[in-house]
C-alpha cells in the first residue's frame, strides 16, 4: 500500500460514522472566510474571534456522530433558505412578466395573483381563499 493510500484509508476510518460536510457547513465556511477577510481589512479583532467561533462550529458539526441532530439542523436551514429563494424567484418572474401581466395581492390572504394587461375592471376570485373582489387588469 502506498503512502497516499494509507492517508486516504486513515481519513476514511476517522470519518466513519461522522456527519461530514453538508450545505449548512459550506455556508458556515464561506461566512467564516468572509468575516476573516473583513477582519483582516478593517483590523477588528472581534470579527476575527467571530470567524474562529464559526469555524469551530463548522468543525464540530463535521466531526459530530449525532447524525440525526445534524440532519435536522441542515433540514431547518434548507427550509429557511428555500422560502427566500422561492420569494426571490417569484419576484424575478413578476419583474420579467410585468409588461404582459398586472400583479396584485389578494386583500384577504395576501397571495399573489395576476391578470393580463388591458382586461379592464374584472371580478377576481382568489384561487387560495376563494375571496371575490374587483381589480383592474
Amino acid at each position: 500500500m502506498t503512502f497516499w493510500m494509507k492517508i486516504k484509508q486513515t481519513l476514511r476510518s476517522l470519518m466513519n460514522g461522522r456527519h461530514g460536510p453538508d450545505q449548512l457547513n459550506m455556508v458556515l465556511l464561506w461566512v467564516g472566510m468572509a468575516l476573516y477577510l473583513l477582519a483582516a481589512i478593517t483590523g477588528q479583532g472581534l470579527l476575527t474571534l467571530l470567524s474562529l467561533v464559526i469555524y469551530g462550529i463548522c468543525v464540530f458539526r463535521m466531526f459530530s456522530r449525532n447524525n440525526a441532530k445534524r440532519y435536522e439542523e441542515n433540514r431547518r436551514y434548507l427550509v429557511f433558505i428555500g422560502r427566500y429563494k422561492t420569494k426571490w424567484k417569484q419576484a424575478r418572474n413578476r419583474f420579467r412578466m410585468r409588461k404582459q401581466f398586472t400583479y396584485f395581492k389578494c386583500p384577504s390572504c395576501r397571495s399573489w395573483l395576476k391578470l393580463p394587461k388591458g382586461t379592464g375592471v374584472v371580478t377576481v376570485t382568489c384561487g387560495k381563499c376563494h375571496n371575490n373582489f374587483t381589480q383592474k387588469g
